[in-house]
């Protein structure tokens, strides 16, 4: 065997991603691999997809998917038909379309059981415009289109709680080691980890084994929130790792006897869980950043990202803020921001520039809630700079103060979000018609489902005093 042929042979054979499909068959029968998930992010970002033996999967077999369950809502209800958007006429089949660079074990089977990442096509092969892996690529590709290739690093936060299968019951915090329920206020609390060994270590080998990489993990403000940071890099990889950790944290935590949840705001009292994005742009040719001049200095194309997203943002959000939960993270007076402000190093604004070198000069993001589905939060951001960058926009100034307080620049509510998104006319180039059709039709049919339900607040002060 050649050196060329064992370096390809090693890396077919590594922890995550294949070449092509010989390499996976090599790959799947080097692992002992039984059964195949092959899985696709809803517009929820909810894994959806089939399973089947490894050796149909190898074969010719057709993995026929039913148009409806992209236009289905969270809780599985189907919007109401209107101007603006209409279920095709025949409900007819999409195809799942492997994505064999996402090829990995699903290491909490019992069985030998491996997973890959697939985007949803139509009969032909064409692309299906309302994925949310295809709107990621849609704007990835506009970029591309300029010489530019967008470089992102997200940070998810999430709380451990308490199992309860009673929906109707407040969320607890877990109890850890010591037997005792952690309290708030733990920030880089070193103990606070430490309650939960046992489950951080499955996550760290659950990652390992599907070739994930964790840059770091600490322990968050809230009662057993956590954060983790990946590394920084391409934009479609990194909302694939995201798509798959939810999925990895969430298979750990029930491990062990608790629930990982990444909703925006699950405890009344603690405060919300975010997924920021960092974002920088490099030049596709010489890969240097565009964000800094030939003198390390800020470039225009950097102040005119931020210009974008101080622009668009708010027509944006609701790809960030997708639920009505999502809207009580977003108060005046936290770290969670309803502003579009910047500012140097200041946690207070929606869009903080971090102090680093020249090269690895980048904008966060702060907006987005950890409930989102991270191809359409990262898409939205993306699409936002981009806007900013190729129409010259200027931003205001950076902000020096505390900038949390009082100003309010983004929608406070669901209806309002999806209006916005619907009425700004630039965003139809970058995310598709299609997309947008159908993802406002899916939230304005769960808003009308969330208010259905009484809440606690109406019947305390309610029930007696209206």
């Amino acid at each position: 065997m050649t050196g060329i042929q064992k370096d390809n042979l090693q890396q077919s054979l590594s922890a995550r991603g294949v070449a092509d499909a010989l390499d996976a068959k090599l790959w799947l029968g080097d692992k002992g691999i039984e059964d195949i998930e092959c899985i696709t992010p809803d517009i929820a970002g909810v894994p959806r997809g089939k399973m089947m033996p490894s050796p149909k999967f190898l074969g010719s077999t057709a993995l026929a998917f039913p148009t409806s369950v992209f236009m289905q809502t969270i809780s599985g209800e189907y919007p109401e038909e209107s101007d603006t958007f209409e279920y095709p006429a025949t409900d007819g089949d999409l195809r799942l379309q492997p994505d064999l660079s996402t090829l990995s074990r699903v290491p909490w089977e019992t069985d030998p059981t491996a997973q890959v990442i697939c985007d949803i096509v139509s009969h032909t092969g064409a692309t299906i415009d309302y994925g949310p892996r295809s709107v990621l690529k849609r704007v990835v590709a506009a970029y591309a289109d300029k010489g530019w290739k967008p470089v992102i690093a997200p940070e998810m936060e999430f709380y451990l709680v308490q199992a309860e299968g009673d929906p109707n019951q407040p969320l607890q915090a877990p109890i850890g080691r010591s037997g005792r329920r952690l309290g708030g206020g733990s920030s880089y609390s070193i103990a606070s980890i430490n309650e939960f060994d046992d489950l951080i270590d499955d996550i760290y080998d659950f990652s390992e084994a599907q070739g994930l990489e964790i840059e770091t993990l600490i322990h968050e403000e809230g009662a057993g929130q956590l954060e983790i940071n990946l590394n920084h890099g391409d934009p479609l990889e990194l909302a694939d790792q995201v798509f798959m950790f939810k999925r990895t944290i969430r298979e750990a935590a029930l491990k062990h006897g608790m629930y990982a949840t990444f909703m925006a705001k699950p405890i009344q009292s603690q405060p919300g869980s975010a997924m920021h994005i960092h974002q920088s742009v490099v030049d596709l040719e010489s890969g240097k950043n565009i964000f800094s001049n030939a003198e390390g200095k800020e470039s225009e194309l950097f102040h005119s990202f931020i210009g974008g997203l101080q622009r668009y943002l708010p027509n944006t959000l609701v790809m960030m803020a997708p639920y009505v939960n999502s809207y009580r993270r977003l108060t005046t007076g936290g770290s969670a921001p309803v502003n579009v402000q910047w500012g140097y190093d200041n946690r207070t604004t929606g869009l903080r520039v971090p102090t680093s070198e020249p090269e690895a000069r980048r904008v966060e993001n702060r907006i987005p809630s950890s409930d989102t589905n991270p191809y359409l939060a990262i898409a939205g951001s993306l699409a936002a700079g981009y806007l900013g960058m190729v129409g010259g926009l200027k931003p205001e100034p950076a902000v020096t103060t505390t900038a949390n307080e009082g100003q309010i620049d983004l929608p406070r509510g669901l209806l309002e979000a999806v209006q916005l998104l619907e009425d700004e006319e630039a965003l139809v180039p970058l995310l598709g018609s299609d997309f947008i059709s159908v993802y406002a039709a899916i939230k304005k049919q769960e808003f009308e489902t969330f208010m259905r339900v009484i809440s606690p607040w109406e019947r305390e002060y309610l029930l007696m005093n209206a």
